[in-house]
């Protein structure tokens, strides 16, 4: 077999396997905020994704230390690794939506859409939303690390620092997920959108490929000699961002589960028709999506670690967290004005703004 036809089938052998480990490790049993849409029945779910992650890992680094596999494999078949990708992600899409019935809403809406809310196939063992986010944060990672074991091979002590400050940075993001996965079940991704090619294709190839898109860019490129005052930014904008989307995101997990209960010593607020309840305090009081502008500055602090500020290709990505997140906050505001009605009203009343405080 050639490299680029083991680089072309690589994603799919990942996929793979993340799948099977998906299914035969233990996993903790936990419900969520998403209903079965014909039972209505608080969905359950397996969740095991950081272990998943660590074996993947494990198993990777030992087929580089032995040798039976380059570094920087991933990096050397990135094209036929992201084309086969690329073909998996249409394929599964394809399959997964014309297998399902349709939802009435015109067959190009539903390939991209999809028509089925929340699968879980295997009796209920594995969760179809849950699997692609696991499988893309895995691919990602063992990509980061390839592509920056190609920069170290190629110019060793005179690496980029701010390749390194990346991998830390990426890796954290990553991790940060797989620790916090439980909170996951109760964010817009997994209780709002169907499974089409928007989230499979995505998963599959647009998550393990473009979120490296700087990387991908830089990794043949030697050190910038980028100041060291411009690494401590893009840290700082980074790790500000996190603690925003991080905590917005834990306090609604919390406000959800123990609606009573204070986090990080705030007492919640909400308003309330009686029977809903729209958490106003904390991170959920300074805009209605804090959570969107923490997850644009860590792509910002991403873009600033390569140090090459001036450079298109590194800005790719936080450009892309505003072409998808903007849409998404107006989408997420015509949904919810038709759930809470005079509701929601309120809410925007009290939380004025959208995304960015005092601007947007």
């Amino acid at each position: 077999m050639s490299d680029a036809v083991a680089g072309f089938f690589a994603p799919w052998a990942v996929f793979a396997a993340v799948g099977v480990l998906h299914l035969v490790l233990p996993a903790r049993r936990m419900a969520g905020y998403a209903r079965h849409e014909r039972t209505g029945e608080v969905l359950q779910y397996r969740v095991n994704g950081l272990l998943v992650f660590v074996i993947t890992l494990a198993v990777w680094c030992a087929l580089c230390m032995t040798g039976l596999m380059p570094w920087d494999w991933l990096w050397q078949q990135r094209w036929p690794s992201a084309l086969g990708a690329l073909v998996l992600g249409l394929g599964a899409s394809a399959a997964t939506v014309l297998g399902a019935p349709t939802s009435g809403r015109g067959l190009l809406a539903e390939l991209y859409l999809g028509r089925r809310e929340n699968p879980q196939p295997f009796g209920g063992r594995a969760d179809a939303k849950m699997y692609l986010y696991l499988a893309g944060a895995v691919l990602l990672e063992l990509n980061v690390l390839s592509f920056a074991a190609h920069h170290w091979d190629v110019f060793g002590g005179d690496a980029s620092p701010g390749v390194a400050l990346y991998v830390v940075l990426m890796s954290w993001f990553v991790v940060d997920y797989l620790v916090f996965e439980r909170v996951h079940l109760y964010t817009y991704d997994l209780f709002a959108e169907r499974v089409g090619f928007k989230l499979i294709w995505g998963c599959l190839f647009w998550y393990p490929y473009f979120y490296a898109v700087g990387l991908w860019a830089v990794a043949d490129l030697a050190n910038p000699d980028a100041p060291a005052w411009l690494l401590v930014i893009a840290a700082a904008v980074f790790l500000g961002g996190w603690v925003l989307a991080r905590g917005a995101n834990l306090q609604k997990h919390r406000f959800k589960r123990e609606p009573d209960r204070a986090f990080l010593g705030i007492a919640p607020k909400a308003l309330s028709d009686g029977e809903r309840h729209m958490l106003v305090s904390g991170f959920w009081g300074v805009s209605r999506h804090v959570n969107y502008l923490g997850e644009i500055a860590m792509g910002v602090g991403l873009a600033l670690a390569l140090g090459r500020p001036s450079m298109l290709a590194p800005w790719l990505y936080p450009l892309y967290y505003v072409a998808l997140l903007v849409p998404r906050e107006r989408a997420d505001d015509r949904r919810c004005a038709a759930k809470y009605g005079p509701l929601w009203d309120q809410y925007r009343a009290e939380v004025r703004w959208r995304i960015v405080p005092r601007i947007y």
